[in-house]
């Protein structure tokens, strides 16, 4: 399975929770593979993202922030 998706996360984050939840049925549906990634263990990405996590990224590029939109992700996935 390829890491398509990456979900970016900080420790304590109560919308990282749901955002991990909602990632694991994406993939899962779509078949492909994900991973997670706590910016805090990498200060470029914590410098860029902040506080505005939980971030998806989708082959490396910024998809959303805050909730994952299941149903765009996994059309976007499709193409």
């Amino acid at each position: 399975m390829d890491d398509r998706l990456t979900l970016l996360t900080r420790q304590d984050c109560h919308l990282c929770a749901a955002a991990r939840e909602a990632m694991a049925r994406v993939a899962a549906t779509a078949g492909v593979g994900w991973r997670e990634i706590d910016v805090a263990t990498d200060e470029e990405l914590d410098r860029e993202y902040g506080d505005r996590l939980p971030v998806i990224l989708l082959d490396g590029r910024e998809h959303g922030y805050w909730r994952v939109e299941e149903q765009r992700l996994l059309r976007d996935l499709a193409r």
